[in-house]
């Protein structure tokens, strides 16, 4: 039986678990580690490791959700600067959405296991993570209708179209397509295309 988890001991053994586990997974990929190697990597039985973790999907998806919440912040961060235009600030989500895909694949030139495991066991973080920076998308749509940048109609319609546009910057998987700098040539003039149909005319 697991842990409730609520204690500060479980969450710190979770912690070191999920660490030892991304260390593993970013060096000989999610494929090849299993639960007896993140075991003695924390210095534990594998029964033990049970305790916290079901499997190893289990913790994928908690190392998957760590990834996800420091992205998240990190788009937070660069986006609400109040000196940013909202034009500026759509720039900016996909610029930084792209460098944080490029660092990840740099990393770990095996996260495409990862990704692909996550996709096939846990969609619902997939989903969790494209309605979130939707969210964060459609909080610039409305700062840019306010500013008077923008004229969108349909926010939610259009913030969603605006995160399927930015997909071939927001999957890791991707970033052995071109070198950085030409990648981000691409989100630009992606990003200009964009604001060219949302922007308020006159």
């Amino acid at each position: 039986m697991q842990p409730s988890g609520k204690t500060d001991v479980s969450i710190d053994i979770r912690q070191k678990i999920l660490q030892a586990a991304r260390i593993r997974f970013d060096q000989y990929g999610y494929n090849k580690t299993t639960m007896a190697e993140i075991a003695a990597d924390t210095h534990m039985s594998t029964a033990n490791l049970y305790r916290y973790f079901k499997n190893k999907q289990d913790i994928a998806a908690g190392y998957a959700s760590s990834l996800i919440a420091e992205r998240i912040e990190q788009l937070r961060k660069n986006v609400s600067q109040e000196k940013l235009s909202a034009t500026e600030r759509l720039q900016t989500y996909a610029i930084t959405t792209l460098r944080y895909s490029y660092e990840i694949a740099s990393e770990n030139r095996k996260i495409h296991e990862l990704v692909d495991a996550i996709c096939s066991d846990h969609p619902e973080f997939v989903h969790q993570k494209i309605e979130t920076e939707t969210a964060l998308l459609a909080d610039i749509l409305i700062y840019g209708n306010k500013t008077g940048e923008f004229a969108v109609d349909d926010i939610n319609v259009t913030a969603s179209s605006i995160h399927v546009a930015l997909i071939l910057f927001d999957v890791p998987t991707y970033m052995g397509l071109y070198p950085l700098q030409q990648f981000e040539e691409k989100a630009k003039a992606v990003v200009q295309l964009i604001i060219k149909g949302i922007k308020k005319n006159g």
